[in-house]
């Protein structure tokens, strides 16, 4: 080699990345080998081996270290990203051990900084916000199982104080700690309105399709009938003047109200504060003041929609989507039918759904996904961040980059996503940009680069735009 094993030995002290690919260490106590970049405790130099490549650290009986991934690095795979999720891998198993980002960055194996821009690019979030979901998540988990102290329960997820605790808990989910471990025992909650909430906007959009078989709105009031362990449930929303009133129908116990629960923020955008691009783009902000990004039920019910909307108008994929709920779908509560499951859609034959009108291809594609999904094999909420993500959705038959970014968006929640070759977005950046014709894919790109990070957001502006209710 050409350098000394001192000066090596300096380098995996220091964590120096420039040096990954140029050497391998091994580490003889325990047997693995490393990137010199690699996060973990570092050994002894007596206990310390190099090598020039990962053959050669293979050849000696080592195996690649499950925190840096050597093996993931010199298949060519994003290293950064490698790190990246294995490091949220370990702070989704137990938040509490991290105290705060820069925790999160030691973990990962990279400054601050690196962190920051690892997560704007993966998971188009800030880390500390990052922490505080998978903070409140686990406390929200806890609860469900039946623990009561909230006091212990605010410490065991990784808060310093039950005051911190409790206002966290509360911005994400709209309970009291308190409130919430009551809900698991009743049939409804109430949560007071985001502020700013464009309540009609969310009426119209979640009854968009008039004649909806699985949603239904009067007045103030919003029904959405979906699947709870295979039964048919059904969610009421009903909006006051500043609270929301939701109550569950056909399911019960702390794991349904908890689902219950999801869905209700799921339906109200809870989790996508417009103020950050609002006040980066104020001229949006006067027409639509308050607009979020609104998300299905659950991402297999995004992924349907997609791939029923593939290349037809919006009116044929809405019949086609009232069809298919109709032939998989369950009666629920209100005379609606739940959205079906992807067990449910993927014991549908192509026969069948070539009888509800879709084309032979959007057939063989639906199943796929909905066979996949059904097997475990798609579980999209596994998936740490949306590059991980919309790798296994484009590596599904049919899944091209629009198909992919409407599921990342509007089935994951995902905030700098841009659904390229949609039509109403097109046509909306040509109006909004005075093109003399619409922008093609790359054109797109470079008109939406201006939104970023919140290019899902810019999405649902420019379709409400067109008509005041997104697609």
């Amino acid at each position: 080699m050409r350098w000394s094993e001192e000066h090596l030995y300096e380098r995996i002290l220091a964590k120096d990345a420039s040096f990954d690919g140029q050497v391998v260490v091994g580490v003889l106590t325990t047997g693995i080998y490393c990137l010199p970049s690699c996060p973990a405790r570092k050994p002894l130099q007596r206990n310390v081996r190099f090598f020039s490549d990962e053959a050669a650290a293979q050849a000696a009986g080592l195996r690649p270290c499950k925190r840096c991934r050597p093996d993931a690095f010199y298949r060519g795979e994003d290293a950064g990203l490698t790190r990246l999720e294995a490091a949220l891998s370990r702070v989704t198993a137990d938040p509490a051990a991290f105290s705060d980002v820069d925790a999160l960055a030691e973990a990962a194996g990279v400054g601050v900084t690196k962190l920051k821009e690892l997560f704007r690019i993966h998971l188009h979030a800030q880390p500390a916000a990052f922490l505080q979901r998978i903070r409140i998540q686990a406390g929200c988990a806890r609860l469900v199982e039946g623990r009561s102290d909230l006091a212990d329960l605010a410490f065991d997820s990784g808060y310093e104080s039950a005051s911190g605790f409790h206002g966290a808990f509360r911005k994400q989910t709209g309970l009291s700690p308190g409130a919430y471990r009551a809900m698991l025992g009743s049939d409804r909650f109430v949560l007071s309105q985001p502020s700013g909430l464009r309540v009609d906007d969310v009426l119209r959009f979640h009854g968009r399709d008039a004649a909806s078989v699985s949603e239904r709105v009067e007045g103030r009031r919003l029904w959405k009938a979906f699947l709870m362990g295979g039964a048919p449930a059904t969610l009421r929303l009903a909006f006051g003047e500043s609270d929301v009133e939701v109550s569950l129908a056909g399911a019960s116990g702390p794991a349904a109200m908890a689902r219950a629960h999801r869905i209700a923020l799921r339906l109200l955008g809870w989790q996508d504060d417009p103020a950050a691009f609002e006040t980066a783009h104020p001229e949006w902000s006067v027409p639509r003041p308050g607009l979020r990004v609104l998300l299905t039920a659950d991402p297999f019910e995004a992924l349907v929609w997609a791939i029923l909307g593939q290349q037809v108008n919006l009116a044929f994929a809405y019949a086609l989507r009232r069809d298919l709920i109709r032939r998989a779908g369950l009666p629920a509560a209100k005379g609606l039918v739940a959205h079906p499951d992807a067990a449910a859609v993927a014991a549908l034959e192509p026969a069948d759904l070539r009888a509800l009108r879709l084309s032979a291809r959007k057939a063989e594609y639906l199943l796929h996904a909905a066979t996949e999904a059904a097997a475990g094999r798609l579980d999209l909420e596994a998936f740490p961040t949306a590059t991980a993500a919309a790798k296994r959705l484009l590596a599904l038959r049919g899944c091209g980059p629009w198909t992919a970014q409407y599921v990342l968006m509007r089935g994951l929640g995902f905030r700098d996503c841009v659904p390229v070759g949609d039509a109403g977005l097109t046509l909306a950046l040509q109006r909004w940009f005075h093109l003399d014709a619409r922008p093609g894919p790359e054109e797109t790109l470079r008109l939406m680069a201006a939104f970023a990070p919140h290019r899902s957001l810019a999405t649902f502006h420019l379709w409400s735009s067109l008509k005041g209710v997104p697609a």
